[in-house]
């Protein structure tokens, strides 16, 4: 999808379904075209901006279908505890979280043996079923982060069944990104062995442990050039691997994708997440990278991408309440809530003792409330009795990353 300013105010090129879509803008030509030369159904739409993109999301939704199960109020144990995660900071946190609000408590990465082998490390040394009962037993729903589409090289599931590893022309591995201090690798999903190697780890978290709520990371990986077992373009491999972890989890599972490619997610995914990992820190003196962890470059993404709600469902990232380990503005940590609150996603990782007594019941009702919303303009909302401008955020990302 392409908008460009017009005399009919703005002109969207946009494609319904196609393989792996490409668009172009300049000051005299909008152009679009597929990886595989295939044709491909697109629309243009010519009006006001905010008509085009209206319309543009209807036009998506009838085609893809949308999901439109709630996240609910999401605690993740990342941005507190890390990889340090373990049974007993959830044994503390647990207990305390469905007074302040909470219905979901989301158990990042660190519980795993290695990326790429998704079985308990020893810190969760009576396993995850025991975990996800514990969430369980104190009303709420268990959630589980997992990256089922990478696996690091010193993982046995790459070192013993290497052949179901997506490889380049010259069939080497396909290094698909970097992370945890190494490079990682993806699958194949075309081949069976990796398709049934998808549905055993995704099965195992949902039917055997009892995770009814899925954070699927690094998925992007999933779309990665390659040369696959089947010739279909990168975005049809991707969507056939989270159609396959669909089937095997049921309809009823929640299916967060971080990393997903958005368009080709639709009608499969629950949500997507809508920009970078969020940080207690406004920028980073050290980049100027518009995808690096920032909390400016999670808000003025998730304010991007709010024209999608009612497709998809958007993740900002959490909001941040705690006061310690936090160089945030009470202005820059209110665009964070905002953003999740015109978002639908309400989601925290800071640890109960973290939280001020003096901020408990404003978390409850950001995490509890429903106020309506309403956008006024391109960056001006209403929620509730308020209005909220973020004009000043895109000012900022304007002057710091120029065209």
């Amino acid at each position: 999808m392409i908008a460009v300013a017009s005399e009919a105010d703005t002109v969207l090129l946009g494609c319904l379904e196609g393989e792996t879509p490409r668009l172009h803008a300049d000051l005299d030509i909008i152009s679009g075209w597929t990886e595989t030369g295939r044709p491909a159904t697109w629309v243009l739409l010519e009006g006001t901006e905010r008509a085009v993109f209206d319309r543009y999301r209807q036009l998506l939704a009838d085609r893809h279908g949308v999901l439109s199960q709630a996240p609910g109020a999401v605690w993740s144990s990342w941005y507190s505890y890390y990889e340090t995660i373990s049974r007993t900071d959830l044994a503390e946190v647990v207990p305390q979280l469905p007074a302040l609000g909470f219905d979901t408590v989301q158990i990042d990465d660190g519980w795993e043996q290695l990326v790429g082998d998704w079985t308990p490390n020893s810190k969760f040394a009576a396993g995850m079923r025991d975990a996800a009962s514990l969430i369980a037993d104190h009303g709420m729903r268990p959630g589980l982060w997992i990256a089922p589409f990478i696996a690091l090289p010193d993982s046995q599931v790459a070192q013993r069944h290497p052949q179901m590893l997506l490889r380049d022309p010259n069939g080497a591995p396909v290094r698909a990104g970097t992370n945890w201090g190494s490079h990682y690798y993806t699958f194949d999903f075309t081949r069976a062995d990796a398709q049934d190697f998808l549905i055993e780890t995704v099965a195992r978290a949902v039917h055997e442990w009892g995770f009814t709520y899925l954070k699927l990371d690094f998925i992007n990986a999933g779309a990665v050039d390659g040369v696959r077992s089947k010739d279909v373009d990168r975005e049809h491999a991707y969507r056939s691997a989270i159609e396959t972890i669909r089937s095997a989890v049921g309809p009823d599972v929640y299916l967060l994708g971080s990393g997903a490619p958005i368009f080709a997610s639709l009608g499969v995914l629950n949500a997507v997440r809508t920009g970078p990992d969020v940080a207690p820190m406004w920028d980073n003196y050290a980049t100027s990278d518009p995808s690096d962890a920032t909390a400016h470059n999670a808000v003025s993404n998730a304010v991007s991408r709010l024209w999608m709600r009612g497709l998809i469902g958007l993740d900002p990232d959490v909001v941040y309440f705690r006061r310690r380990r936090n160089l945030l503005s009470d202005q820059q940590m209110q665009w964070l809530k905002d953003s999740a609150t015109l978002s639908g996603f309400p989601a925290v990782s800071d640890p109960p003792a973290w939280i001020e007594t003096q901020d408990r019941g404003e978390l409850y009702d950001f995490l509890t409330g429903a106020p309506a919303t309403q956008q006024l303009d391109r960056y001006l909302f209403q929620i509730g009795d308020r209005r909220v401008d973020f004009s000043s955020v895109f000012d900022e990302a304007q002057s710091r990353y120029p065209l």
